[in-house]
């Protein structure tokens, strides 16, 4: 059994359990509108369990890049479209900033009447000033970041392409791709953890709350459209 199928079935149990930490962080947050039976400890609490679960998910990562680095670069665990989508082996980094602003911006608007009355409403429409400049220093800092890996790519892939023939350097090249994967691994997780810390418990849910969900709605719709390829090929 290879390293990338081990991965395939570990994502896959990560995946459904994604989903139900989600369930859970909808649920509470549903329960504090309602009756507010729910405490920002708990708010808190649900947050750790969640970047927990993704922390474990790249450890996991990492450990498979280490065995096998083209097989976990190439995603077999992910749709088509996911991959088309895909920055080194995942999600690029900076969606996290522009995630945060659509959401905000949704629910300032919605929110609008209310907070032009001067009454605050806790949420990611209602991020306060400094918390929207540390949001843009950031994302600067993640920018750089995954430019400089995105180089690092380039020029790995320069350097292997000059190598086509000599097998044993070029298994040595592809080796150096494991470094590259873990670098935008970290960077991704590290920009995860970095806005919640940035923001409220309650305004963390929410984020944590989007984020999956824009993960889910894109594998669903990937999926769909991988079956419906699949179908197409075994009418024909």
């Amino acid at each position: 059994m290879s390293s990338g199928f081990n991965f395939t079935g570990f994502y896959a149990t990560w995946f459904d359990h994604l989903r139900h930490l989600i369930h859970q962080l909808s649920s509470t947050t549903t329960a504090a509108k309602e009756n507010r039976s729910s405490t920002t400890d708990d708010l808190r609490h649900l947050v750790h369990t969640v970047m927990s679960h993704y922390s474990d998910y790249y450890h996991v990562k990492s450990l498979a890049a280490e065995r096998d680095p083209l097989s976990v670069f190439s995603a077999p665990w992910a749709t088509s479209l996911e991959r088309s989508l895909h920055w080194i082996a995942g999600w690029r980094p900076t969606t996290t900033f522009h995630l945060i602003y659509t959401e905000s911006s949704i629910l300032f608007e919605s929110r609008i009447v209310d907070i032009l009355h001067g009454l605050r409403t806790g949420d990611l429409g209602d991020l306060s000033p400094s918390q929207f400049c540390r949001v843009s220093e950031l994302q600067c800092q993640t920018v750089e970041e995954e430019n400089a890996i995105t180089d690092e790519l380039s020029e790995w892939q320069d350097n292997v392409s000059e190598l086509i023939g000599t097998r044993t350097e070029l298994t040595e090249k592809v080796e150096g791709l494991v470094s590259i994967i873990k670098k935008a691994d970290d960077l991704r997780l590290r920009t995860v953890q970095k806005v919640v810390e940035l923001l409220t418990p309650k305004q963390a849910v929410e984020f944590l709350i989007a984020a999956a969900e824009l993960q889910f709605g894109v594998r669903g719709w990937g999926l769909n459209q991988d079956r419906e390829r699949s179908n197409n090929r075994d009418g024909n």
